[in-house]
C-alpha cells in the first residue's frame, strides 16, 4: 500500500500535475483501490468543515498584509533604511538582503512573495554596486526562506491544522530559531567577503545622520509585527483576529502615505486572491487525503513499521530529515508539508518528540526544500525577476547557506530547548 502511495505521488508530479490536484488524485486513487466504502462520497462535508475552519481566514489576511505594504511602497523605503544600517558591514547591501526579508517575513508568512519583493528591491542596487552575481543572489533566494520561518507564517498555520498544535505557541518555538538562523547567514556573508573582498562590492557610504533620519522607515514594519503577534501573546486575539488587525494597520498606513488607491487597491486584492485560491485549494486537498489514509489504515502501518524497526529516536529522526531533504529538490514545500505531515507527525510523537519542536524543524526543512534544486521555488523566483544570466549563478550561490541551514538542523537537534523553551516559559494556548 505504501509502495503504492509512493509511486501514484511520484507519477503524478513528474507528470507536472499542479500540487493540489496531486493530492486530490491521490486522495481518491487510494480510496478507490483500497477503502470498501465509498470514500469520496465525504468530499463535500469534509471540504465544507475543513474550510469553515476560523484560523483559515489568517491565511488570506496575511497574504493581504504583505501585498498592501509592498504596494503602498512601505517595503521599499525598509529596504533602503535597511542597507544604510548594515552599510559598515562586509557585503553591506547582501546584508541588507537578509536585514530586509527577515523585516518584511514578519509582516507577509510568504517565503515566495519575500523572496519576489527584495528581488525587486535588490537586484538594480546590485547592478549599480558591482556585487558578484551568485552570493548576492543567494543572499537574496535564502533570506526569502525566512518568510515561513518568521512568524507569522503561512506554513506554520498549515501545519498546526494538521498536527493539531497551538499556531502561538508554534510562533513561539520558531522565534529563536529564526534569530539564529538570520544572524547565520548575515555571520556567513560576513566570512565569505572577509575571505575574498571581491565578493563585497562598492562600500556604501553612510553618514549616521542618514542612519537616524532613515529610521522612521523601519518603524511601520515593525509596529505592524509588534502589533500582529503581541495581541496574540497578550490573550486580545486569536492568529486570525490578529491578521485582521494587521490588514487594518497596513491599511491605515497606506492612507497615512497617500499610496491608497483604488488601482492599488486592485492590485493587491488579486494577487492575494490568486496566492489564497492556491493555499487554499492544496490544503482541502490535504485534508481529504488525510482522511483516506487514516480510512484506510496507512498511517498507523507506517508508525507500526517504523517503530517495528528498533531505531533509534534519533536514527528515526535523521531518516526523517534526509528523507525530507530528498523530497525537497522535487516537490513544492507547501505540497510537502500537508501531503506527508500526516504520516510523519504521528511517528515522531511515537517516537518521544515534541509536536511543537517537530513543527519548526519541519519548517526549517521547507525552507531548504525552497533552495535546492532543480526545483527550488525561491530560485526560479530570484531568476524570474533578474531576466539575465544563467539559473546556474543562483544555483551556486545558495549552497553556502544550505548549509547553514544545515547546521541550523544540527543545532535544533542538539539543542531541542532552542525552540522548547519560549512556548514553556511563556503562557500562551
Amino acid at each position: 500500500m505504501l509502495s503504492v502511495t509512493v509511486t501514484l505521488l511520484l507519477g503524478l508530479l513528474a507528470l507536472s500535475v499542479t500540487a493540489a490536484a496531486s493530492v486530490g488524485i491521490l486522495g481518491i486513487a487510494l480510496a478507490e483501490l483500497y477503502s470498501p466504502l465509498s470514500l469520496t462520497n465525504a468530499l463535500g462535508e469534509l471540504a465544507w468543515g475543513s474550510s469553515a475552519e476560523f484560523l483559515l481566514v489568517a491565511i488570506p489576511l496575511y497574504v493581504l498584509m504583505g501585498e498592501l505594504l509592498v504596494s503602498s511602497g512601505v517595503a521599499g523605503k525598509m529596504y533602503g533604511a535597511v542597507s544604510k544600517w548594515v552599510s559598515w558591514l562586509p557585503g553591506g547591501l547582501m546584508n541588507a538582503n537578509i536585514g530586509a526579508s527577515a523585516l518584511f517575513a514578519a509582516t507577509s508568512g510568504s517565503s515566495v512573495a519575500t523572496a519576489a519583493t527584495i528581488s525587486t528591491l535588490a537586484l538594480p542596487e546590485q547592478r549599480k554596486s558591482g556585487y558578484g552575481a551568485p552570493l548576492f543572489l543567494g543572499s537574496i533566494a535564502a533570506g526569502g526562506t525566512l518568510g515561513i520561518l518568521i512568524p507569522p507564517s503561512i506554513n506554520m498555520i498549515v501545519f498546526a491544522l494538521i498536527a493539531n498544535v497551538s499556531v502561538p505557541k508554534l510562533y513561539l518555538a520558531a522565534t529563536i530559531p529564526a534569530l539564529i538562523l538570520t544572524s547565520l547567514f548575515v555571520l556567513l556573508i560576513v566570512c565569505a567577503c572577509l575571505i575574498r573582498p571581491s565578493l563585497a562590492g562598492a562600500r556604501l557610504s553612510v553618514t549616521r545622520k542618514e542612519r537616524i533620519q532613515s529610521l522612521p522607515h523601519l518603524l511601520p514594519p515593525l509596529a505592524i509585527f509588534g502589533l500582529v503577534i503581541g495581541v496574540i501573546y497578550g490573550g486580545i486575539a486569536t492568529a486570525s483576529e490578529s491578521a485582521a488587525l494587521g490588514v487594518i494597520a497596513a491599511l491605515a498606513l497606506a492612507g497615512y502615505k497617500g499610496a491608497l488607491t483604488i488601482a492599488m487597491l486592485r492590485q493587491a486584492f488579486e494577487s492575494t486572491m490568486r496566492t489564497t485560491g492556491m493555499i487554499v485549494l492544496i490544503t482541502l486537498s490535504a485534508f481529504f487525503l488525510n482522511f483516506v489514509l487514516s480510512s484506510i489504515g496507512l498511517t498507523t502501518m507506517l508508525v507500526d513499521f517504523v517503530t517495528g524497526l528498533s531505531l533509534s529516536p534519533l536514527g528515526t529522526m535523521l531518516a526523517i530529515i534526509v528523507f525530507y531533504l530528498i523530497l525537497g529538490c522535487f516537490m513544492d514545500t507547501l505540497a510537502m508539508l500537508v501531503t506527508t505531515a500526516p504520516l510523519t507527525v504521528p511517528i515522531v510523537v511515537a517516537m518521544g518528540f515534541d509536536p511543537v519542536w517537530f513543527g519548526v524543524v519541519m519548517i526549517l526543512l521547507c525552507e531548504m526544500g525552497q533552495l535546492t534544486p532543480p526545483f527550488g521555488m525561491n530560485l526560479f523566483v530570484v531568476q524570474s525577476i533578474r531576466a539575465e544570466g544563467q539559473f546556474i549563478d543562483v544555483v551556486y550561490g545558495i549552497l553556502p547557506f544550505c548549509l547553514a541551514l544545515l547546521l541550523m538542523l544540527a543545532l535544533m537537534l542538539m539543542f531541542p530547548e532552542l525552540a522548547l523553551w519560549l512556548p514553556f516559559h511563556v503562557a500562551v494556548s
